[in-house]
């Protein structure tokens, strides 16, 4: 079914090369020994490059051993990983599939059973219903902001020396690279708080830090989601200014996650269909895409470059190769 729009190969602004459209979009795996990805790992990306997808995007990974997201989280903030990376990124890259290392810190948004008190860009408590759920963090210092810079640029670097072909910066679900870019987590007066230029600072110094130390050719990604809308904190002006920027600095794909193409309660089709118009950097758009008329669609009305799928592939990690000889029959 080499017609079909998911079929068709894609050139990023790096030069990467992918095979076709379909975008296996990140997933917690929370099953890491001691931190470190062991062979459990190695099965799970062998079954997923051979499934089909052009690009693999591994679950949120850890650049702070002292910050963390969930249990079970890898964290690569030095080289002591190096061999199992080694051998991770051996078998996520087989069949011509990118393997890209999602790169996050949680920054407040540690749970009380890993952070005695996590730290934000403010001393800002989360709120709502999860709130019992997290203890109040402090502000992070000047210092501590740069070294968490660093720890992001460190991981890459590592990622990169490992045979990773990407990196992706997490930007979502109000984990801490969201939480500077919010005017509700985020009340420094500081060059990293105040306008939206200064509160964008953590993000464009990560991505810049990155593509400096593994250039040009080296894929970086960035992960933003509609869901983080927020009259209060994160508008979706604010958004649209994100996208611009990091498309203006020249980042290769930028994955923007919703709550449902198919059945969007937030205008998910609409906003992604406007910001294609505004910005030449790949998109990539994730949450609801079950059926290859809607993939379909969604390509060829420029919503998106690629199709972002998560939840189906742990129950058919060959969905994308089901899609191209014909086979596929939706869950």
């Amino acid at each position: 079914m080499n017609y079909l729009h998911v079929a068709k190969p894609l050139t990023l602004p790096c030069g990467q090369q992918i095979k076709n459209r379909f975008f296996k979009s990140a997933m917690s795996e929370t099953m890491a020994d001691n931190h470190e990805p062991d062979e459990r790992f190695a099965r799970l990306y062998g079954k997923w490059s051979a499934g089909g997808s052009g690009i693999i995007v591994t679950g949120n990974v850890m650049v702070d051993r002292d910050a963390l997201a969930e249990p079970g989280n890898v964290v690569v903030d030095d080289e002591r990983s190096l061999p199992l990376l080694k051998e991770w990124a051996k078998v996520g890259t087989a069949n011509q599939t990118q393997l890209w290392m999602q790169l996050n810190h949680p920054g407040k948004q540690s749970p009380k059973y890993l952070s005695a008190q996590p730290a934000g860009p403010s001393a800002i408590p989360i709120t709502g219903a999860n709130r019992k759920y997290f203890n109040s963090p402090r502000a992070l210092s000047n210092e501590e902001i740069y070294a968490i810079i660093a720890k992001y640029v460190r991981t890459a670097e590592i990622a990169q020396k490992a045979g990773f072909t990407g990196v992706q910066i997490h930007g979502a679900f109000g984990y801490l690279v969201n939480q500077f870019l919010s005017r509700k987590d985020n009340q420094r007066h500081d060059e990293f708080g105040g306008s939206f230029e200064n509160r964008m600072r953590f993000l464009v110094d990560i991505y810049q830090g990155i593509r400096e130390s593994c250039g040009a050719d080296f894929a970086i990604s960035l992960k933003v989601s509609v869901l983080d809308i927020d009259v209060d904190g994160f508008t979706e002006h604010d958004l649209i200014a994100v996208i611009q920027k990091m498309s203006d600095l020249g980042i290769d794909l930028i994955e923007i996650a919703g709550d449902d193409y198919e059945d969007s309660t937030v205008g998910f089709s609409g906003f992604a269909h406007m910001i294609h118009q505004l910005v030449g950097t790949p998109i990539a758009l994730s949450g609801g895409f079950r059926s290859i008329s809607t993939m379909e669609e969604a390509l060829g009305r420029h919503d998106a470059d690629l199709i972002g799928i998560c939840t189906p592939m742990v129950v058919m990690p060959d969905l994308p190769n089901q899609v191209l000889n014909g086979s596929y029959q939706p869950v």
